[in-house]
């Protein structure tokens, strides 16, 4: 009978924390409905280009010489935010994300949508190659990892229970992301 309250309580969690891998506090975490969020690591990055669509080839050792903290944590470490937290789960600006740490075009504002899982996600992506893909068996759960397609950052996971018409939910960690608002 204990073995079988230890699965129902283990699997209970491993369910609530399906888009979770470790948690990691957002810093600066804010709200907003329509300004800019300027992209952290921009500053001193060499890498960074919203136009340059070209595959990088840079060692973690640079880019920690680049990105803030908290961005190389969930990037090149694969940390996670914890739900709930990050400056874009319930953000509803008109705009482009980028990723934070090279500037790669990622997502439209329009594939965005409410999923109540605590971080932002999205039904499509907006180039073919935008983000890439790989096997995720850690913590013992069989997910879909969702890697930068410029710089092979982690930005989350990609699941099959979004809406029509993709039915895909991109689950992203808001730290990863850059917004660029169309407002001028």
């Amino acid at each position: 009978m204990e073995k079988i309250i230890f699965f129902s309580l283990l699997l209970t969690g491993l369910a609530l924390a399906s888009c979770q891998t470790k948690s990691y506090p957002t810093a600066n975490a804010t709200t907003s409905t329509d300004k800019p969020v300027l992209p952290i690591g921009k500053g001193q990055n060499p890498y960074y280009s919203r136009t340059d669509t070209s595959v990088l080839k840079v060692s973690n050792e640079e880019w920690k010489k680049v990105l803030s903290a908290d961005v190389y944590a969930v990037s090149r470490e694969k940390n996670t935010e914890r739900a709930f937290t990050g400056k874009y789960w319930d953000f509803t600006g008109i705009g482009t994300y980028h990723c934070a740490a090279c500037g790669n075009t990622l997502f439209r504002s329009d594939a965005k949508f409410a999923s109540s899982c605590g971080w932002p996600s999205f039904f499509e992506q907006l180039r073919p190659n935008s983000v890439v893909y790989e096997e995720d068996n850690s913590y013992g759960m069989q997910r879909i990892e969702a890697l930068c397609g410029r710089c092979g950052g982690h930005l989350g996971h990609l699941f099959d229970d979004g809406p029509e018409p993709t039915h895909k939910r991109y689950c992203m960690n808001s730290i990863v992301l850059d917004f660029v608002s169309d407002a001028k």
